[in-house]
């Protein structure tokens, strides 16, 4: 059989034992092996690659037992050996991320754990960017000094760097990250990326980070004068931007810095641009009334785009209106982030229906610069009418287009498996009722 042992440095305990004394191979990650109670007559295998040690070894006529760090059931192997068709007992130990904290004397129930290995780098910088908490498992090209580069000085952190936890070089490290892109590194485990104003955090009832808000598209008074995207059109960009955890948005030239915001709640880092001095002071009061973290560039973005951080989604506002609409589209969209939402506005809306016409052309312009670069794109003219304004009072209807990037088609071309559709009989009804 295949048993699992997660080590971290305590006593095994004595299934893990049990399971150590009676196996013909044991494979582990270098340094996990020393002193461990095994019969002379086993063969021992010490690798970083635990799945290529397994390779043509048959667990069914011999005890085969594999030693991890902490638990394999977390960010572990247990995943990937369950899909390659093992059934393993698993015997684990704390996790590396329990230890970290307890080694920095810090809760950790509300903490966000993220892994930056494996191709996700920027996912994990952006977690760090928008939550206070974080723990990052790191990696070969992803460790402390990878993401303190891509954090300095735009996000004020302190790092807690963990290297061979519970192992004969364990050190624990607390650095700034400017501090961290110098320092030599020797096999680190993981690093707390820690906010020092909000790193003890609040009391919760549920692990990781906070739920997302219990209500978005908040009303425009929500957000001072309300010079942003009225609540209706505000639903409809949010919908279609997506924002999430591990997401780097712009929100460009909203008016208010209220897509911003509303995305940040959602858990993406953020990034407000717009070139009016008065409207990112209006932006900033807005960001702290929220509570929510945005950070505030300043400048065109069609001159600024090179200097920000890469977007995953991008918003283009109203603030661009007439030919400079289109051109703010077309440089965001070369950065090829994977959703565009951008609102068509005019330069001169003196006449409704010059208006009208000018917001179509400039809608045509964007689709057009989203085309040019690879999306799939579409676009829809918004009108609401509050039933308390009257039929002579609508909203002025609002054009607003996106484009997303290796869109999904939804429906059969996903499958052209069909399954029957199945009558559950009734339930059976109990005796005396």
């Amino acid at each position: 059989m295949l048993t699992v042992v997660g080590r971290n440095g305590s006593p095994l305990s004595e299934a893990a034992r049990a399971a150590l004394e009676g196996a013909a191979l044991v494979v582990g990650e270098p340094g996990r092996l020393d002193g461990l109670p095994m019969v002379p007559e086993a063969r021992k295998v010490a690798t970083g690659d635990l799945a290529e040690a397994l390779q043509g070894v048959d667990v069914t006529d011999q005890n085969v037992v594999l030693v991890v760090d902490g638990d394999p059931g977390y960010f572990g192997i247990l995943r990937m050996l369950l899909e390659q068709g093992h059934a393993p007992d698993v015997l684990p130990s704390a996790p590396m991320v329990a230890r970290a904290f307890a080694q920095a004397g810090l809760p950790w129930d509300d903490a966000l754990i993220v892994s930056a290995r494996d191709g996700h780098l920027r996912q994990a910088v952006n977690a760090c960017r928008a939550h206070p908490k974080v723990a990052v498992l790191t990696g070969p090209g992803a460790g402390p000094a990878e993401l303190a580069r891509a954090l300095f000085p735009v996000t004020p952190r302190s790092f807690v760097v963990c290297e061979d936890l519970d192992g004969p070089g364990e050190r624990v490290v607390y650095v700034r990250p400017a501090e961290a892109t110098t320092r030599p590194w020797s096999d680190p485990d993981v690093v707390l990326v820690l906010d020092n104003r909000h790193a003890l955090g609040e009391p919760t009832w549920i692990s990781g980070a906070a739920p997302g808000p219990a209500g978005w598209a908040l009303p425009s008074d929500a957000f001072g004068d309300g010079a942003g995207p009225r609540p209706d059109v505000r639903a409809f960009v949010l919908a279609r931007l997506g924002p999430r955890v591990g997401d780097m948005v712009w929100d460009v030239e909203s008016g208010d810095g209220s897509v911003g915001v509303e995305c940040a709640r959602f858990g993406a880092a953020v990034v407000a641009v717009d070139r009016d001095y008065a409207t990112c002071e209006r932006i900033r009061e807005n960001v702290r009334l929220h509570g929510v973290k945005v950070a505030m560039a300043s400048g065109d973005v069609r001159s600024t785009a090179g200097h920000l951080p890469e977007p995953d989604a991008v918003f283009v506002g109203p603030g661009f209106a007439g030919p400079a609409g289109p051109d703010a589209v077309r440089t965001c969209a070369a950065l090829r982030p994977s959703r565009l939402v951008a609102i068509a506005a005019s330069a001169s809306p003196q006449a409704a229906s010059a208006s009208a016409q000018d917001d179509a052309e400039t809608a045509q312009e964007m689709m057009d610069a989203l085309a040019e670069h690879g999306f799939t794109a579409e676009a829809v003219q918004l009108r609401a009418t509050p039933l308390d304004a009257g039929p002579e009072q609508p909203d002025d209807p609002v054009i607003v287009v996106w484009g997303e990037r290796d869109a999904r088609t939804w429906g059969r071309h996903a499958s052209q498996t069909i399954r029957r559709i199945e009558t559950i009989p009734a339930l059976p009804v109990e005796s005396g009722e």
